[in-house]
């Protein structure tokens, strides 16, 4: 039998991946208060020292496996993606529980193996999907969830990047698990199936580009559109892309249609941060949200409480197999050879 985590006012957190997210995390996470910092561990020992600046009682570790000897609580996960799933299941079996950065795995048989070694050991699992968590998703949930714009029918999702990954393993598809669908891609996905509350995807169809030509199935792709059908007949649409020539640095919008009415986030000016929501009624449109909103660090901030609290396996976890399966059918869909090819 699985013994349950003590109550602490304050957990004790390892810090494993100390790069621009992982630091970013952690420092806001140290303004609050909310843990105690007790191990960092990177390759790189600059980034460490850094760190440690934030958190000057927190040992310098070699490794994971150092970092688990220093018993922490639980362990936030921020080193490249073909690590997330090994790293988990190794804090899980420490038993630690986990937040990690998105992708939680490469694939949906990772994901799924993650999850369920998290539900064996009723260790918390939690994963940055930050946009759920913005005042502007915030605002439009509900109204989705209530019936308020009727029947949903349509989402529209975009997350367009001027900018590439800086870091070469995102180009190597072992490694990343995808190219721009599963580093911005996941997002949109998550944020359309959260929204809709999990139904079930009957279709998927997709095309993947790589260099403004068609993706095949080694290569990572850098543009990619898809189409989602659920079983009451909505309609997904999505578009990702890196790289992209817009006239800005980010275009990020999700748009909810419903019989009644419809909602929008939008991102503005091409910020990276800066959203607003907007409930629309035929012709008129009405401002639920507008920046500034630090949104940054609240799925850390809140699953941070919750270890607080003293919980364990959450089952809505088990969702996020069902969008890494949705997002294996996108890469299949998208890099399938056309017959005769």
């Amino acid at each position: 039998m699985q013994l349950s985590l003590p109550v602490r006012t304050r957990p004790r957190l390892a810090f494993v991946g100390l790069g621009w997210i992982g630091r970013a995390r952690m420092e806001a996470l140290a303004r609050t208060g909310r843990a105690e910092i007790v191990a960092l561990t990177d390759p790189d020992a600059a980034a460490i020292a850094r760190a440690q600046e934030l958190a000057p009682e927190a040992v310098a570790a070699a490794s994971l496996a150092e970092a688990l000897t220093h018993r922490p609580d639980g362990v936030v996960i921020a080193t490249p993606s073909a690590r997330h799933a090994a790293e988990t299941l190794a804090a899980l079996e420490a038993g630690c529980a986990v937040f990690c950065q998105k992708p939680l795995g490469r694939s949906a048989d990772e994901v799924r193996a993650v999850v369920g070694a998290a539900a064996r050991a009723d260790r918390l699992l939690g994963v940055d999907l930050s946009y759920r968590l913005t005042a502007a998703t915030s605002a439009i949930r509900p109204l989705v969830a209530s019936g308020e714009l009727g029947r949903v029918f349509a989402v529209d999702l975009t997350f367009h990047n001027a900018y590439g990954p800086d870091k070469p393993w995102f180009y190597d598809r072992t490694l990343s698990g995808g190219g721009c669908v599963m580093d911005l891609g996941v997002h949109l996905v998550d944020l359309a199936l959260w929204s809709l509350g999990w139904p079930e995807v009957t279709r998927v169809e997709a095309q993947m580009l790589a260099g403004g030509r068609p993706a095949a199935a080694h290569e990572v792709e850098d543009y990619a559109v898809a189409t989602l059908q659920t079983a009451s007949g909505c309609v997904i649409r999505l578009a990702c892309s890196w790289k992209l020539q817009a006239g800005r640095e980010a275009v990020i919008e999700a748009q909810f249609h419903g019989t009644e009415g419809g909602a929008a986030l939008t991102n503005i000016d091409g910020s990276f941060y800066d959203f607003a929501a907007h409930r629309h009624r035929g012709t008129t449109s009405e401002a639920l949200t507008a920046p500034p909103d630090d949104w940054g660090g609240r799925a850390l901030f809140d699953w941070a409480e919750r270890l607080a609290a003293g919980q364990g396996f959450d089952p809505e976890a088990r969702h996020l197999v069902t969008l890494h399966e949705v997002l294996d059918r996108i890469h299949a869909a998208g890099t399938r050879t056309p017959a005769g090819g």
